[in-house]
């Protein structure tokens, strides 16, 4: 049985999904984050020497990293669900939208999360203006513009297909779903952006993402 090392409220999520899609029988190990720096708790270094999560253990073969255990899931159990043909026209986006998810999409997102704390973090009065510039010298030299074009483009593409690579479901979908809630709930950027919000409520709806939700415990963005 595969086993999955799950960080509450995280990326993870997505694993768990993905495995109810698949109908595979699997364990769920649950890790709480720490309540004050909202990090995974250091047992999960002994999971994997990163201490991220998710990890899962396929027949004592340990696989580490969202996008890794999405392609090999469907690579070893999909039997032709949730990937297009290699020989379809939509295998391309499928691939890109696969490796966009972690290698364009989060980047800026957790960026942003990140100077929105510096912002509010507690420090001396003396050190909140120069922290005020550095951030918007951040928002305005780099963040704002590339997150705004990625969302603009994301939303693009999906005016041509209810999925991101074509009409059904596919691995693809499950990998952006993250980055498209995340976007949702923080990025200025996303507002009003209509393909988006339907993008992500038709995912919220399938019955694998809702029992996943049961199987994973809480998760700020269902």
């Amino acid at each position: 049985m595969i086993i999955v090392h799950h960080l509450e409220n995280s990326r993870s999520q997505r694993v768990l999904w993905l495995l109810e899609e698949l109908g595979l029988d699997y364990e769920v190990k649950r890790y709480e984050r720490n309540k004050t720096t909202n990090l995974a708790p250091p047992e999960l270094m002994a999971v994997h020497r990163l201490g991220k999560s998710p990890v899962i253990d396929d027949g004592g073969r340990m696989i580490p990293e969202t996008g890794a255990i999405v392609e090999h899931l469907i690579e070893t159990y999909g039997a032709g669900r949730l990937a297009p043909k290699r020989d379809s026209a939509d295998y391309g986006r499928y691939k890109y939208w696969i490796h966009a998810a972690e290698g364009s999409y989060m980047p800026p997102l957790v960026m942003g999360l990140l100077l929105t704390r510096m912002e509010t973090a507690k420090m001396p009065f003396f050190a909140k203006p120069i922290a005020g510039r550095l951030v918007k010298a951040v928002r305005d030299g780099y963040l704002d513009h590339t997150t705004r074009v990625h969302i603009d483009y994301l939303d693009a593409e999906l005016a041509k297909s209810p999925y991101l690579a074509g009409s059904e479901l596919t691995g693809a979908d499950i990998m952006m779903s993250f980055p498209a809630e995340a976007a949702l709930a923080r990025a200025p950027a996303a507002r009003g952006k209509k393909n988006i919000e339907a993008y992500v409520k038709r995912l919220h709806e399938r019955p694998a993402f809702k029992r996943a939700l049961e199987r994973g415990g809480p998760y700020a963005y269902a």
